[in-house]
């Protein structure tokens, strides 16, 4: 179940359905046509790191984004651009992707920012934002 609360031209999405938002953002905002999903990482519904590193902590992370886009009329096959930010590239950055590629098509890649971070919250080893289309 979703909610969406209309604010000038913008739209706040919530659905309980995925890991509630801090209190100073929302899970999304749709905007012309478009959701600016807020950073994810891999936590449960009460909030604890997934156990494991960055690999169930990456697939924690899209399984949320995946959630809060169809609450917003989306999915990941119309994500634009994803932003990931790692707490230790070196160590991370292949691990981490063999998980991501999982969740796409070959051919329908977003376009994608990856750097390295000196700290994410609660410790976490990887944080995947994204923007996506609605469909038509």
């Amino acid at each position: 179940m979703s909610e969406s609360k209309g604010i000038g031209l913008k739209q706040i999405v919530f659905t309980s359905e995925a890991i509630p938002p801090l209190p100073v953002f929302s899970q999304a905002v749709i905007s012309q046509g478009h959701i600016y999903a807020s950073g994810s990482i891999g936590v449960t519904r009460e909030m604890k790191l997934v156990d494991g590193g960055v690999q169930p902590q990456t697939r924690a992370a899209l399984e949320n984004l995946a959630t809060v886009l169809k609450a917003a009329g989306s999915g990941l096959e119309y994500i634009v651009k994803a932003n990931i930010y790692l707490s230790n590239m070196s160590r991370d950055f292949q691990a981490m992707n063999a998980i991501y590629i999982t969740f796409f098509k070959k051919d329908r890649m977003p376009a994608r920012t990856c750097v390295g971070v000196a700290a994410l919250p609660l410790g976490a080893d990887v944080e995947i934002e994204c923007i996506a289309e609605i469909p038509e």
